[in-house]
């Protein structure tokens, strides 16, 4: 599938909304890219699955954070056959009070997924909590990257953040007057 064909499927899902919205990182956004929202039809999830399973050739398993990259982490398992990793956002005070759910082994090398980058605030805080626990982790890939410094934040803990799209294409595609095509 072509990024282009993920833009439409993007597009045609209603995952870019306008109006005034408060973003995980605090910030005000007069958009919203709801990755959640799309990733709840399959044609969707089994596209953005296909197309970050092309990166994790490297990783001995897959780790998303609590909740949007959950679904993401799990299609991508699905199309390489890795074991992936739950990564909560806090550390589970209850039960087993667990920070992941699934197996690591030290010296797993994971390859984190995301819905959404931003500031990279919550998926830094994940990274470091899995590192704690012996995993080595160099690269996130995203669905779409707002390009608001999540990149460079993440290069700061030597991560490198790959995106399937970014917001300026999904703005660009939401802008043309190309129709696309309805989802179910």
């Amino acid at each position: 599938m072509s990024r282009g064909d993920l833009l439409d499927l993007l597009k045609a899902s209603g995952a870019l909304r306008f109006g005034e919205f408060t973003l995980a990182s605090g910030k005000t956004s007069p958009y919203y890219v709801d990755v959640k929202k799309a990733v709840t039809k399959p044609e969707i999830l089994r596209a953005i699955g296909r197309g970050i399973a092309k990166y994790a050739h490297r990783a001995d398993r897959i780790a998303g954070v609590e909740l949007g990259a959950v679904p993401i982490a799990a299609v991508v398992a699905l199309e390489t056959g890795k074991p992936y990793i739950m990564v909560r956002k806090e550390k589970k005070e209850h039960g087993t009070s667990k920070e992941y759910e699934g197996d690591l082994v030290a010296g797993d090398r994971l390859l984190f997924v995301e819905d959404v980058v931003t500031t990279g605030g919550t998926l830094m805080k994940g990274i470091q909590r899995m590192r704690a626990a012996g995993a080595l982790v160099t690269e996130v890939v995203a669905v779409v990257d707002r390009e608001e410094g999540g990149k460079e934040a993440l290069a700061s803990i030597d991560v490198i953040l790959r995106a399937l799209v970014t917001s300026e294409e999904l703005m660009q595609a939401a802008k043309s007057g190309t129709p696309s095509r309805s989802l179910p």
